[in-house]
């Protein structure tokens, strides 16, 4: 056993004394559910394309799981074996994840928006041996891709199509039988999950989970948030992500509550769920934030049981938290996490007034963040450096990659973010370590301008990024969104930001203005594909 290894089961050990841990796995929920509350609705399915939204108690989840993961068994899928599953928030994505659970194989989730060339590389990077995707989704034919995939993925044995007939279907081959017998499933240390990075670096890492860390973040998040089995959860947040997946179905079916599904974020009827079902929490990135406050401000119904809401990706501007709470009477709580991280650190509610604006939240229960220098040397309260995590969350490693170097000797993983520590504990990201911009041997304190500037009335959304320089290394380029019927130029930029007294070395010195930014599909802003468009201004006069 290696050095780091001894310290990784020395740590394992010390989750599980200390309750972080619960030795469960992630089914073992959903069949305690079913011994308690067996007839409560565990899932509300609105669909964009359909006017009734189906129900189902957790009796009936738990009877589909038990159906499908028979099906998968006499398909031919065992312990550790991948299952891809490339569906929006549908109720068949549910059962599959606890059918996979259930008989030990690995659920790996794929965002809807991935085409061939991501999806081919994932499909057969995983060996996945069955392949699920809806018949079609937003007007693309999922089912044709899969299909037509099927000659360069020598190990997919089974593409099943939800909404598809005849063989393929998912109702036919997964649902249509009986419950045979099954064998026992995960452990809880088992890969459970395995879900590949959102690609904001452009280097997407198959990311591994097991059922105690995935478990250990809904544990986390219920405490700091005080939910429990009256809570109602809208999963508007794509269950291809770890923030759809994990912070809302996971810790729904963990709670015993109900999660209500949006498979088209669309934010009138998203309100309009909310007030409906009650929902009294959710977890997405600001632009959903803003949407549900755009909303209600037209005139759809106020959500009045909604009381708390996770969010992260980004900062949350301070206009945006102050009208969440002056219009919908809503607490925002900041979190910082990532796919390896799960949930790191998160602003308690009673303090979110104060300190979601200005940070990204303290370490959850059984987490720990550093913020160190250069050389690996802690730092005071206010010094910006790299941002090490470790704790109950973390992921096992990355998947077919054991040369990726993780957790250091001592147990702590390098985020690859920049942030400073107030002295009260809470944490600020305030760049990536791949996203510095150096003009002239100063660091530009690149989430400060954007910050600024997403206060300027006619700036909607922004980005800054550098471009290279013969003279001083980089300039700084801000890509802005205009709000509705606005403009903005770099001449505008640069006295609204001497307004405001940032040192004039730090103001941008080209404005681009876009319709949109480039995002993951939980909110982030693709950076590297900004600066890939940025290059091109270096030659420019």
């Amino acid at each position: 056993m290696t050095v780091v290894a001894a310290i990784r089961d020395t740590f394992d050990a010390s989750f599980r004394e200390a309750g972080y841990w619960l030795d469960k796995t992630v089914d073992q929920f959903l069949t305690e559910a079913v011994a308690k509350i067996p007839d409560k609705v565990a899932i509300v399915a609105d669909r964009a394309d359909r006017d009734q939204a189906p129900r189902f108690t957790y009796r009936e989840l738990n009877d589909l799981a038990d159906r499908a993961a028979s099906s998968l068994l006499r398909l031919g899928v065992g312990r550790g074996d991948v299952v891809t599953v490339q569906l929006p928030n549908w109720w068949e994505f549910v059962v599959t994840a606890f059918a996979c659970s259930k008989i030990g194989a690995v659920m790996n989730p794929v965002m809807p928006i991935l085409r061939e060339r991501e999806l081919l590389y994932i499909l057969n990077f995983c060996e996945a041996k069955v392949f699920i995707v809806p018949k079609s989704y937003r007007g693309f034919d999922y089912a044709a891709m899969a299909h037509g995939m099927r000659t360069e993925l020598p190990h997919l044995r089974h593409v099943i199509v939800a909404d598809g007939e005849g063989e393929t279907g998912f109702e036919r081959i997964l649902l249509s039988s009986e419950v045979s017998g099954l064998p026992s499933g995960l452990h809880p240390d088992d890969m459970a999950v395995l879900m590949f990075t959102s690609g904001t670096t452009g280097e997407p890492k198959g990311v591994m989970h097991t059922s105690n860390s995935l478990i250990a973040c809904c544990k986390a998040l219920s405490g700091r948030f005080g939910l429990d089995s009256n809570d109602v959860l809208l999963v508007a947040s794509p269950v291809g992500h770890m923030t759809g997946y994990a912070a809302i179905v996971l810790l729904s079916v963990y709670l015993g509550g109900t999660m209500i599904l949006q498979d088209v974020w669309e934010a009138r009827r998203g309100v309009g769920l909310m007030a409906r079902e009650g929902v009294t929490y959710s977890a997405a990135s600001t632009p959903f934030l803003s949407d549900i406050c755009d909303a209600v401000k037209v005139g759809a119904p106020q959500p009045k049981s909604l009381r708390s809401f996770l969010c992260g990706g980004a900062p949350i501007p301070s206009v945006l938290i102050e009208r969440a709470a002056g219009e919908l009477g809503l607490t925002v709580c900041s979190l910082w996490g990532m796919t390896e991280v799960l949930s790191g650190t998160l602003t308690e509610p009673a303090r979110a007034a104060e300190k979601s604006a200005s940070t990204d939240g303290r370490a959850l229960e059984g987490m720990e963040v550093r913020i160190v220098d250069a050389d690996g040397r802690p730092l005071p309260a206010g010094e910006s450096g790299r941002l090490l995590v470790r704790g109950a969350q973390m992921f096992k490693g990355y998947y077919k990659r054991p040369e990726l170097q993780t957790f250091d000797s001592d147990g702590w993983f390098d985020s690859g973010d920049l942030a400073y520590m107030d002295g009260d504990g809470y944490i600020r990201i305030s760049g990536r370590v791949k996203d510095i911009l150096i003009r002239g041997g100063e660091n530009v304190p690149v989430v400060e301008i954007e910050n600024l500037l997403y206060k300027h009335p006619a700036v909607s959304g922004v980005a800054v990024v550098g471009f290279p320089d013969a003279r001083l290394g980089e300039r700084g380029c801000a890509f802005i969104v205009p709000r509705g019927g606005s403009t903005i130029d770099l001449a505008a930029v640069q006295a609204y930001l001497g307004e405001a007294k940032m040192a004039k070395q730090f103001w941008p010195e080209r404005v681009e203005l876009v319709t949109e930014l480039p995002r993951t599909a939980s909110g982030k802003i693709q950076k590297f594909k900004l600066r890939e468009i940025a290059v091109a201004f270096s030659d420019a006069k």
